[in-house]
């Protein structure tokens, strides 16, 4: 052991000798840990994000969106009309209702549960106060499909959902500008000109503002909920045809024909298995095709699908930029090879004469192994910190999710380690087997 320590001490001396020399031997290394490290941080940030999305979307579900056509799409929509025959009339169609989904319950046996949604942007007024909102008529299927709990309160029963009833659920934020220093179970809000009484609050939903806008989804926390009955009875059902509606037909440009005609603005369907929604999305789509006259007055996403691809991207990428990090750490290894070959040429007479001490082979290499060695962890040490400084920097000022798993700096700070002695190895073995006669005779 004495003699293992000896021989470090010797090691360091060299290393010290020449800082600028071992400084710059290691440069390979410090870059190369410290681009792996920020390569897997960003790998890892884009999952947690990823994570994030698919808990705010659910899981298995189709998301069908209404659209309003302009009329170069209705257009279109008619010449791809099977007939394929021109009328004075544009495509007509029911939009999105509450039909087509009992029609999809009952013709799609993959099908768990749906959820309809009709959105509508009205004024919040309570105890003086008036804000801008949206009151969201929904089942109770919708707050299962989204993962949402209630802080307080409870869910819309069945009597209150079939009677259509005045009541009402809110966002954690519509709790703290209305009711801060209250309950609001029990009282009353006032949506348009209905007033609705308060029967349950929601858990705050914590999500970054980027998420919300990449899923096109709305903060949760913000909104009043209603029975979807309650919406179609005391507010306003789309569905309902008139004057207006029959003006739909008509290429008269001076018709309004952006009013949103369709009962629903968004309907969730959740599959039953996963294996199963591609082909549930198919049928989905040919069903209200079928149900909308031809015209494809709306727009079918299947969001989970969409995010595991951007995930498999992002997971192809990052395994690239980590296979560049990965050369840079291979380059580090070459040149301290090469500098410790320099090295073992520059100090042959120093060889001869340990040598000729009484130093053995074994002693030799341990030395020139532990100089190779220490030159890769100290590099390896100041990658590390340069990682963590280029993860909180690109995060920080690019805006882009970076997470520093400790797996992460154990493993860069092993593998540089390694390299250190790998690299180091055959230098330290061509100095050990030098003949001490001809060392001493060098200049």
């Amino acid at each position: 052991m004495q003699r293992v320590i000896f021989n470090f001490i010797l090691a360091m001396e060299g290393v010290f000798s020449n800082k600028l020399r071992a400084f710059l031997t290691a440069l390979g290394i410090i870059f190369g840990v410290g681009a792996v490290i920020a390569m897997l941080a960003i790998g890892n940030g884009a999952k947690q994000a990823i994570l994030e999305q698919m808990k705010l979307i659910g899981t298995n579900n189709i998301v069908i969106e209404s659209k309003i056509l302009n009329d170069e799409e209705a257009e279109a929509a008619q010449n791809q009309s099977s007939n394929n025959q021109q009328t004075q009339r544009r495509p007509w169609s029911p939009g999105l209702t509450i039909e087509d989904a009992k029609a999809l319950q009952q013709s799609i046996p993959t099908i768990e549960s749906l959820s309809p949604e009709i959105v509508l942007s009205t004024n919040i007024i309570q105890g003086g106060k008036l804000e801008k909102a949206k009151c969201i008529g929904v089942s109770n299927e919708f707050f299962e499909l989204n993962n949402l709990e209630l802080s307080v309160g409870n869910f819309f029963h069945f009597q209150q959902i079939e009677k259509g009833q005045a009541v009402c659920i809110i966002g954690k934020n519509v709790q703290t500008r209305f009711f801060p220093e209250e309950s609001p179970i029990g009282q009353t809000i006032k949506c348009g000109n209905t007033w609705l009484r308060v029967i349950g609050v929601l858990e705050k939903r914590v999500a970054s503002a980027e998420s919300l806008e990449n899923l096109g989804i709305r903060d949760y926390n913000s909104d009043v909920y209603i029975p979807i009955s309650t919406a179609l009875i005391r507010f306003q059902n789309r569905a309902y045809v008139g004057k207006d509606d029959i003006k739909r037909g008509d290429w008269d440009d001076e018709v309004d024909k952006t009013e949103n005609y369709h009962q629903l603005d968004k309907l969730v369907v959740r599959v039953d298995e996963s294996k199963n929604m591609k082909a549930t999305a198919a049928v989905v789509a040919r069903i209200l095709k079928r149900r909308h006259q031809g015209l494809v007055d709306y727009e079918i996403s299947v969001p989970e699908l969409e995010l595991q691809q951007e995930q498999a991207t992002k997971d192809r990428l990052n395994l690239v930029l980590a296979f560049i990090a990965g050369i840079s750490l291979l380059v580090g290894g070459i040149g301290i090879m090469n500098i410790m070959l320099a090295t073992v040429l520059e100090r042959i007479k120093e060889i001869g004469v340990r040598r000729s001490l009484g130093a053995m082979q074994k002693d030799i290499t341990l030395q020139f192994l532990f100089e190779a060695i220490f030159i890769s962890l100290i590099g390896g040490l100041i990658g590390v910190i340069l990682g963590l400084s280029t993860a909180y920097f690109i995060e920080n000022y690019f805006d882009i999710p970076a997470e520093v798993s400790t797996w992460s700096v154990v493993v860069s700070f092993v593998v540089a380690a390694s390299v250190g002695l790998v690299f180091g190895l055959f230098p330290a073995e061509q100095a050990a087997k030098m003949d001490p006669i001809k060392a001493l005779r060098s200049d």
